[in-house]
């Protein structure tokens, strides 16, 4: 009991400066989310069955904006489409376990736990699924109690609804940012721009987001498969490549 005690203490610990970071951006989004019309148990559905700060955001912005459901669904569909590759690239440090857990593990799995959970995989040997399990669920905690809170403050405020695009476009510009790993990365999102631009125009609505999303992934997959296929990875574009990092690179690092 005691090593279990202290074993989950421990987990606790390594996640809590991620679980405090969620506080200020959970309440804000349980705000907007209440601004959208959600009352404080849906927000609490939401925060648990969807747990993303992107998707939450955009659900709002976009409910605030009179959106279409199927656009709204379209949207989230392309915008968690990245927990695939995520999913993917951790799965390898969980094997041997069940499929209950894998489901479980899933879908608490987030961008913020995803990569404090990488990280300890590849450099701590000691590290395991149920660690990683707990991380997550730290995580989601601190999110949907920060959301329901939020939610709760927005009841007592009066908020205007011009500060929820506000937010949305912030988030994703953050988002854009902290993906920037090359130049390929920041050609690519101008394109994702023209393209969006010309189709809200056209189309004059909500679906031309999509369509420029669909757009702006086939350019940027098509011209990275191209430079990658004729050897262009030290070229202008992708000059800088993440390194593969697991277990087997950390210890031969420590090894020399």
């Amino acid at each position: 009991m005691k090593n279990e005690e202290s074993r989950w203490l421990e987990v606790l610990k390594i996640a809590l400066p991620l679980c405090l970071s969620y506080i200020p951006i959970g309440l804000a989004c349980g705000i907007l989310l209440n601004v959208a019309g959600f009352n404080v148990i849906l927000t609490g559905l939401v925060s648990i069955l969807v747990f993303s700060g992107g998707a939450q955001f955009l659900l709002a912005s976009m409910l605030t904006a009179n959106a279409p459901v199927h656009t709204i669904l379209i949207m989230l569909f392309f915008l968690e489409l990245r927990y695939a590759l995520l999913g993917s690239s951790i799965s390898q440090y969980l094997r041997n376990t069940s499929k209950k857990f894998l489901y479980i593990f899933a879908v608490s799995l987030n961008d913020e736990n995803y990569a404090v959970n990488y990280l300890k995989f590849a450099t701590d040997k000691n590290w395991t699924p149920k660690d990683a399990l707990m991380v997550e669920h730290y995580s989601l905690l601190f999110w949907a109690c920060a959301n329901i809170i939020g939610s709760l403050i927005g009841n007592l405020l009066s908020v205007d609804l011009a500060i929820v695009d506000y937010a949305l476009t912030a988030l994703f510009l953050y988002m854009i940012v902290m993906q920037v790993v090359n130049k390929l990365t920041i050609v690519v999102s101008f394109v994702a721009a023209i393209f969006a631009i010309i189709s809200m125009v056209l189309l004059k609505s909500t679906m031309g987001l999509v369509i420029s999303t669909l757009l702006a992934s086939f350019v940027g997959f098509a011209l990275e498969d191209y430079l990658v296929k004729r050897d262009k990875k030290r070229g202008f574009l992708l000059k800088k490549i993440k390194p593969k990092a697991s277990r087997r690179v950390v210890s031969k690092s420590g090894d020399n």
